[in-house]
């Protein structure tokens, strides 16, 4: 999967555990699904996962990863994923923008994207098939890119795996789920609470002032293939300074989270949250403890993680001088669950922290 900040690679497992716990759950939601990392993991558990975000290139990443099943796309998508590797490059919007006007890929890579998402384009192929092989072409571009996994940037000298060939694949595509057909959505993370229903929802927000949309911009051009305007070095969509979310707004998140988490329908959540967000621990226990009318039992875990790559690497100038230090290399991710209880009470349950090793690789 793409290189992606905030990824739960490594929490996955104890996000599956703390599903499990809920009995005879068969349907989850993934509210914020990213790039449908914790869906993909649910749905190989046999959980039907409906997924949503709110921008479109995770939303084409859950509708490959969640609702589109093997048996009825695989055999397809392999051979067009043979006859895009075979097409020539050609020279267009996508090089212009991200390999001439800034440097994320080579222009020889940004050639073969321009010429496979045209060709794309002129298939019309069934919303399936067709978010299978944007993944695989979004993924195929994300293995031969310029930054260090954001793309608020690029690197000033080319990283070694942009001189590769761009090279689609196959994405690991799973059987429909024992428990029912997958679902993709991509609504405002309050309408999906309110529309759609489960035994349980994982939710994982943004964090910080950086949206995930700055931060994926060439995806979101990439799958919606709209060729917008752009501004700056970075040739951000114009858009990117209008789409604001609440949860990128230090005054706002806290008071947004609770409206989503009191909108779900579902009798038990499962939140993940890092300590370098504007919502505190505190914040998100209280408002746990208060749902379903305040008979909710609310349990937490500790994961101490190693920070993003772009952490590692440190605060430079524009000539690639060393300007700064990074203030800590290390950070911690919560996991909180609640479920309804039929007593008035509040339970906090501190797990020993468990360390783990992480970056912004997906």
């Amino acid at each position: 999967m793409i290189k992606y900040l905030g990824s739960k690679r490594t929490l996955i497992p104890s996000i599956l555990r703390a599903v499990r716990t809920v009995e005879g759950a068969g349907t989850v939601i993934d509210l914020f699904s990213g790039t449908s990392r914790v869906g993909h993991a649910l749905k190989a558990a046999g959980y039907r996962v409906l997924a949503n975000d709110h921008n479109a290139y995770a939303a084409t990443l859950a509708r490959c990863y969640v609702q589109a099943d093997a048996e009825d796309v695989l055999p397809d998508a392999e051979r067009l994923v043979r006859e895009f590797n075979a097409l020539p490059g050609r020279h267009g919007w996508f090089t212009e923008t991200y390999c001439i006007r800034s440097r994320f890929f080579m222009p020889k890579n940004g050639e073969r994207i321009d010429a496979i998402r045209e060709a794309v384009a002129r298939k019309g192929l069934h919303p399936e098939l067709e978010a299978v092989v944007l993944t695989s072409l979004m993924e195929a571009a994300d293995r031969v890119d310029s930054t260090t996994g954001v793309q608020m940037a690029y690197l000033k000298r080319w990283a070694r795996r942009a001189a590769n060939d761009l090279q689609m694949r196959v994405p690991a595509l799973l059987p429909r789920a024992a428990h029912g057909k997958g679902e993709a959505h991509q609504l405002d993370a309050l309408d999906a609470a309110r529309a759609l229903s489960a035994d349980v929802v994982y939710v994982d927000p943004p964090y910080n002032q950086h949206s995930y949309l700055g931060n994926y911009h060439v995806w979101e051009s990439l799958v919606r293939w709209d060729k917008p305007e752009t501004y700056g070095v970075a040739c951000k969509r114009a858009d990117c300074r209008v789409r604001r979310s609440e949860f990128n707004s230090r005054p706002a998140c806290a008071a947004a989270l609770r409206r989503v988490l009191q909108a779900l329908r579902t009798d038990a959540v499962v939140v993940s949250l890092s300590n370098e967000g504007y919502v505190t621990r505190a914040e998100v226990e209280s408002v746990l403890a208060d749902l379903w009318g305040g008979a909710a039992s609310v349990h937490v875990l500790a994961h101490d993680y190693k920070r993003y790559v772009g952490a590692q690497i440190g605060i430079h100038n524009s000539r690639g001088e060393r300007v700064g230090s990074v203030s800590h290399l290390r950070n911690t991710e919560y996991l909180f669950t609640a479920r309804r209880e039929g007593a008035r009470k509040r339970t906090y349950l501190q797990a020993g922290t468990m360390k783990h090793e992480a970056c912004a690789a997906a």
